[in-house]
């Protein structure tokens, strides 16, 4: 025999189980992934990222990867503090120069950036200025800077900066 206490358990459960649920609302990562493109030649891993809040601090990031035989590419976009601590060396002009490779602060698309690279390990990263507290991040490892720039320059930055504006 059902006491009324648990009929009316029942029906609560029944009810909550028959009302939706509201849709969880969308990650501000989420954004970004469709920016995050296919590069013809290289294999892609599938798009990720995540937000974090806290008091006083918050983070979004979204990244991908790619791979090419043994070489592989990083792209990214960083939003918060992070991204402000990233852009120190574009903001302080660093220019650094020598036979192993070098990091240089520029000018990109319209974008301030720092690229980097080492030559002995085939390795270098860009980073790309979207605002103040948002950046484009490209890594790559086994290929040349000269054949990782334009891989780095077929992702929409300006989309991707209007994207990090539309917080």
């Amino acid at each position: 025999m059902m006491t009324p206490r648990r009929a009316m358990l029942s029906a609560l459960v029944a009810v909550a189980l028959a009302v939706p649920l509201p849709a969880r609302a969308d990650q501000a990562y989420q954004r970004f992934i469709p920016l995050l493109i296919e590069l013809d030649g290289w294999q892609a891993r599938k798009p990720d990222g995540m937000t974090m809040e806290m008091p006083g601090n918050s983070m979004t990031t979204a990244t991908r990867d790619y791979q090419r035989g043994p070489a592989q590419l990083h792209a990214g976009v960083v939003l918060g503090e992070a991204a402000a601590a990233a852009m120190a060396p574009i903001e302080a002009g660093m220019k650094v120069e020598t036979p192993d490779g070098h990091m240089i602060t520029t000018t990109m698309r319209g974008l301030s950036v720092i690229k980097s690279y080492t030559a002995a390990q085939k390795t270098g990263a860009l980073i790309v200025a979207l605002g103040k507290d948002a950046v484009f991040t490209f890594s790559y490892n086994g290929i040349a800077e000269d054949e990782a720039m334009p891989l780095a320059e077929k992702f929409d930055w300006k989309a991707i900066q209007a994207a990090a504006q539309a917080k």
